[in-house]
């Protein structure tokens, strides 16, 4: 195995990193940030990050007089010896034994650094196979360590146990990473998914980076991936032939669902509490009366008995008027949406809802997202209690995923709606969240926290970069990091679903040999399969 020496520690601390000279035949500009580094110490083997890379000197004054390195011998001379580069790595793990590569004993997190003069090389395949895993059901490949064709992965068992995020400034590759995750879910089997797709890009379809077209979960796993429509016209224009087609009634709309609302619809207080008045006053069908009240009279004679501010209430009406509008709104009865849902995840299947032109609209994403992860939490809790005398109850894990999630879970409404609740409970009901979003400082601090795994693409804001690092140990070295990522494609990854934090570059998704590689076949190439099937069983004649 070739191992690439990058040279010595020659000082640190487990607090701020050790520091490693590199050796005059190493140049500082073969390093980067986030790369990984092995240390042979005494009696085990280190394993870190680099988090800076920096340029020193034995002799101060050369800053001041540098010398004359036109002539190659001088140069020779100064570079590596009383000028020479070093790097600050950040040892993260250490895997007990000191044979050349990583042992099998492990890793766990480092608690000590190695000793003086201990060689640091740059880590190689086998030993990131070894900290990360080779791909399988249960570890899913998401990219490449950087500059370094090894195949990164993370535990999906761990991943579906905690509510994750990923985040990251529009255009830096977040859906594309979201993608490859619910993909990851699908192979490894160990949770269905729910998606909430605000732009029709995980269904059926998406777009690269690139603007070329990109196959969705349902043609990448068709008997696996159940396709649910908000808008059948825009599925058939797309030769889209989707397995429901959702429809929400008046009655299935609760005043918690206009509380979700209240930003993005511009209600005040007064007027988004007005909407629990009016399921006093009506009951169930409270939604379908209120609207068809018509004139300020009937509006203020309303007001007048509830007790209830009538420019509130006229306010509120003309609101909600704008989402009776909405085509997959019906007045007339309910529907079976949640049954239907229900029934695909208990089968073991995944479940994308595409929103087509709906997408656009947020209130139309944020009033369905909700009503739908209320209605079906409650069924999750309701068996999750009734499996305690009767284990075949117990409902398979499901991840739900929503887009714009600092539209759910601000710290004004995240402690009161079923987001939050998911986020805190940590899979107590068999639910757990995959949160997408640009603005990560608008989601509540608590669910921040309880986030078990973070993928963060660029981000550009100071803010949404303290959001992401709090209480995450030794983030102001992350913040370097993630400072120093590519605006595409690039994301630092950290929390229960590895084992330590990494940057690392996004697996190709959109080519055919991507495709076969996530188990896709063709039409030739699912001939060919059971050609092989047919030879392999009754021999050459069969085929």
């Amino acid at each position: 195995m070739n191992v690439h020496r990058l040279g010595m520690v020659v000082g640190g601390s487990l607090t701020e990193g050790v520091e490693v000279k590199l050796d005059p035949e190493a140049s500082v500009e073969d390093v980067r940030a986030g790369s990984f580094v092995s240390i042979q110490g005494e009696r085990m083997r280190f394993f870190g990050v680099v988090t800076d890379v920096v340029l020193d000197a034995t002799d101060r004054a050369l800053r001041s007089t540098p010398p004359d390195v036109s002539n190659p011998f001088i140069a020779r001379v100064v570079s590596g010896g009383a000028a020479y580069g070093a790097l600050k790595v950040e040892p993260m793990l250490t895997i007990g034994g000191g044979s050349a590569v990583l042992g099998v004993d492990g890793p766990s997190p480092a608690k000590t650094i190695p000793a003086h003069f201990s060689p640091a090389s740059a880590a190689t395949e086998a030993d990131i196979e070894t900290v990360f895993g080779e791909p399988s059901e249960r570890n899913f490949w998401i990219g490449n360590p950087m500059d370094m064709e090894a195949k990164l992965c993370i535990d999906v068992e761990e991943l579906v146990k905690r509510s994750n995020g990923v985040f990251g400034k529009t255009g830096s590759g977040k859906t594309f990473l979201t993608r490859l995750l619910l993909v990851g879910i699908v192979q490894g089997r160990k949770a269905s998914n729910l998606v909430f797709d605000m732009e029709s890009e995980y269904g059926w379809m998406g777009y690269s980076e690139g603007g070329s077209e990109v196959k969705g979960l349902k043609q990448l796993f068709t008997s696996q991936v159940a396709l649910f429509s908000l808008d059948e016209t825009s599925s058939k224009r797309r030769g889209i032939n989707p397995d429901y087609v959702v429809r929400i009634g008046y009655e299935e709309v609760e005043p918690e669902d206009v509380g979700m609302l209240r930003e993005t619809l511009g209600l005040s207080e007064v007027a988004a509490d007005a909407a629990f008045s009016l399921q006093r006053e009506y009951g169930k069908k409270w939604l379908g009366r209120f609207l068809a009240l018509s004139g300020r009279d009937e509006v203020g004679e309303t007001a007048a008995r509830m007790n209830v501010n009538q420019s509130a209430l006229i306010t509120l009406q003309n609101r909600l008027r704008r989402l009776a509008r909405l085509d997959f709104m019906d007045k007339s009865e309910s529907h079976d949406s949640v049954n239907r849902i229900i029934e695909y995840l208990d089968r073991g299947m995944h479940v994308v809802l595409e929103f087509g032109r709906h997408g656009s609209n947020l209130a139309a994403y944020i009033l369905v997202a909700n009503l739908l992860t209320r209605r079906i939490y409650g069924r999750y809790v309701d068996r999750k209690e009734r499996s305690l005398g009767d284990p075949a109850q117990e409902p398979r894990p499901l991840v739900i995923t929503i887009e714009e999630a600092h539209k759910f879970l601000t710290p004004s409404v995240a402690s009161q709606t079923t987001f939050g609740a998911i986020a805190r409970e940590m899979r107590k009901y068999n639910v757990t969240l995959l949160v997408v979003d640009q603005r990560p400082s608008g989601i509540d601090d608590e669910v921040m926290s309880q986030l078990g795994t973070k993928i963060t693409c660029l981000l550009d804001n100071d803010k949404d970069i303290d959001a992401v690092l709090t209480g995450v140990s030794g983030s102001r070295k992350l913040r370097t990091v993630l400072a120093r990522l590519e605006s595409k494609q690039q994301a630092l990854a950290f929390g229960h679903a590895l084992p330590m934090p990494v940057v690392f570059q996004t697996r190709d998704y959109g080519s055919a040999e991507s495709y076969r590689d996530l188990g896709w076949r063709n039409a030739v190439d699912l001939k060919a399969q059971v050609e092989d099937d047919l030879e392999d069983l009754f021999g050459p004649s069969a085929s």
